[in-house]
């Protein structure tokens, strides 16, 4: 794992570290030098538009989802991610339904796993589970996320989605809004873009969901970015380029109560619409509850949906690389648009 990856640039990046994708695991972004993380948004907009090409890139592979806390987006985008590379796909979708329910560690669980497949991902409620996972494992392992901590492919397929709808990053002023205190894909997107830098955040949340005092330190440091805390949507939305919205998550509330008494806080409507940008795009992990109105989705800058074929696009990039296996026609480090 000591070959570099040639051919990548990003201004002011590490993109001359010696990385190398193959057989390697992604428990976070953190590690992966920025023109790499480029070359991956890359590949997946090739293969957005050469989807018939790339279809036997990973035949013979087995893909293994293992994911012992509920999920429908983010499992099946895996599941047909390999698929669509033609690939075939193992795995469990709660942990009532592996072995852990008998007790068994997440450590021994990857090294049987090894024996049966090439690849595979891991969602957990622990954080730490994914890092557990990729150490025991014999093959590359993939955080489909763990706890309230990182959630990497979401990460990259909301990078995608906010560079195809503003053309990129540098320069924008993102709204994320909601549950800032477990939302794991607000953490690890505020971590990536600070990376990039030259961000403002804008961080609408409750006094009691409030954005983890280690993230705010992530986004000090970084130079060139700078935050504003707010629990105001209709104060800040016309100032937003991007408004990321995330659901008040259920299942990370000890007391039923006080979900309930947050789960409605902010809820994007056309009216509240009617205050931002023309261009400004809205972003949701999904999925979501009532925080944005069913009639917004019929609105232009409504890009949740786009953000959820993206999630496939770069899952299938991130799974070929991650297994060594060239994308026909593609070449490496030479962005092709769709």
């Amino acid at each position: 794992m000591s070959k570099s990856v040639s051919g990548l640039s990003y201004p002011g990046s590490d993109a001359n570290s010696d990385y190398s994708f193959k057989g390697r695991s992604v428990v976070t972004l953190d590690d992966m030098p920025l023109g790499c993380i480029v070359e991956l948004l890359d590949r997946a907009s090739y293969i957005s538009g050469h989807m018939r090409q790339v279809a036997h890139t990973c035949d013979g592979r087995v893909l293994a989802t293992l994911f012992y806390e509920p999920s429908t987006r983010t499992r099946l985008s895996f599941e047909t991610a390999m698929l669509r590379l033609g690939g075939q796909v193992i795995g469990f979708a709660s942990a009532k339904e592996a072995s852990a329910s008998k007790g068994e560690t997440v450590s021994d669980t990857l090294k049987t796993i090894s024996q049966y497949a090439d690849i595979a991902t891991i969602r957990h409620p622990k954080e730490g589970a994914a890092l557990v996972a990729s150490q025991a494992a014999d093959i590359p392992v993939i955080n489909a996320g763990d706890g309230g901590h990182m959630h990497p492919t979401q990460t990259l397929a909301d990078l995608e989605t906010i560079r195809s709808r503003r053309g990129g990053f540098k320069g924008l002023t993102i709204g994320l809004c909601g549950d800032l205190t477990f939302g794991r894909t607000v953490h690890s997107l505020i971590s990536t873009l600070c990376r990039f830098g030259d961000v403002n955040f804008v961080l609408i949340s409750p006094e009691e969901l409030r954005t983890p005092e280690y993230v705010l330190e992530r986004i000090k440091a970084s130079p060139s970015c700078s935050y504003l805390e707010t629990d105001d949507l209709d104060q800040v939305i016309g100032d937003l380029d991007v408004l990321y919205m995330t659901r008040v998550q259920k299942e990370r509330f000890f007391n039923e109560d006080d979900y309930l008494r947050l789960r409605d806080t902010y809820i994007l409507d056309l009216d509240k619409l009617d205050k931002a940008k023309p261009d400004m795009a809205v972003l949701h992990p999904l999925p979501r509850v009532n925080e944005i109105e069913a009639g917004v989705d019929g609105d232009p800058r409504a890009a949740y949906f786009e953000q959820v074929r993206n999630g496939m696009l770069v899952r299938m990039a991130l799974e070929s690389a991650l297994l060594g296996d060239a994308l026909p026609g593609y070449e490496e480090g030479k962005e092709v648009r769709a």
